[in-house]
């Protein structure tokens, strides 16, 4: 029993602060209220929460392994959270890991996993192959053809990514302008990003992509842009993310890496699948477009050969 509470203490981190996003966190803190938790369980799911990137890829059994627990112990405290199943509370805590995720934690538990370096390649590529089967599995195809209807509606479209994010906001803008959409990828100050939100109108569409946490500027644009009564679609990762509670519409794709803090594996493939609805939507329109983009190409030095 030392050797348990000994090893449940050393990964537990006592904290006041919580991020008020995580439905796990919030379970944990309503079953400690309500007094279903004992020791054993409190300090258990403590050491979980506060330890996401070691734990929310393990099962039932090799979580009670880490930490020298029987597995119908950890079954039982899963169960005192209100979880039916094992695999609920796992999805739960994999969305936790991602709002808490900071490149510096992914790489230091990476880092200490004892992998070579062609033992975290694979597993990079492991990863972005589950993020992409989890994409198919749960990607609701009606709401793509939505998301590109309201594309193809608007008027102008301004895709706002910042930071690592700005790559996905400038490949989506690029194709939709391909295929004769007035699209924007704003790049520059948070001011100057301010400003351009500003400018649209209830006939206009936001699109804005963050994931985990999401970062403050990309949220405050989508708030701004719905006060203003501007349709907005968010980008993201989990249902309980910023972007999700404050746009209008939202697609989610997952962007967990074992070594890095985001991988956009899924998220490019998600992007794609908006543009493919765009394109077929209206073939006639897109055709015409690319059609002239040949033309111009086939007349013009573009290529080496």
């Amino acid at each position: 029993m030392k050797m348990r509470a000994k090893r449940l203490q050393g990964k537990a981190v006592e904290s006041t602060k919580t991020d008020g996003l995580s439905r796990l966190r919030h379970r944990f803190a309503q079953a400690d209220t309500e007094g279903r938790l004992n020791n054993t369980r409190r300090t258990l799911l403590r050491a979980v929460l506060d330890n996401p990137a070691e734990t929310y890829f393990l099962s039932s059994r090799e979580l009670a392994k880490r930490f020298d627990l029987d597995t119908a112990t950890v079954v039982r405290t899963v169960q005192a959270l209100g979880y039916k199943k094992f695999a609920d509370f796992s999805a739960d805590l994999r969305e936790h890991f991602v709002m808490r995720i900071t490149p510096y934690r992914v790489m230091k538990t990476a880092a200490e996993e004892g992998r070579s370096p062609a033992g975290h390649v694979a597993a990079s590529l492991k990863k972005d192959l589950e993020n992409i089967m989890e994409l198919r599995a749960r990607l609701n195809v009606h709401q793509v053809l939505q998301a590109a209807k309201q594309i193809l509606r608007a008027g102008r479209v301004l895709v706002v990514g910042v930071d690592y994010a700005a790559s996905l906001a400038w490949y989506l803008d690029y194709h939709l302008t391909v295929f004769g959409i007035r699209s924007e990828a704003p790049v520059g100050s948070s001011g100057s990003l301010e400003h351009k939100v500003r400018t649209l109108t209830s006939k206009d569409l936001l699109i804005v992509i963050s994931f985990g946490r999401c970062l403050r500027a990309t949220v405050n644009a989508a708030i701004d842009a719905r006060s203003h009564r501007v349709p907005t679609l968010g980008i993201t990762d989990s249902e309980f993310s910023p972007l999700a509670r404050h746009c209008d519409t939202h697609l989610l794709a997952s962007v967990g890496n074992p070594s890095l803090a985001a991988s956009y594996t899924a998220a490019m493939a998600l992007l794609n699948c908006i543009l493919v609805a765009c394109a077929h939507i209206v073939p006639e329109h897109s055709l015409q477009m690319l059609r002239q983009i040949e033309k111009d190409r086939h007349d013009s030095e573009r290529w080496f050969e």
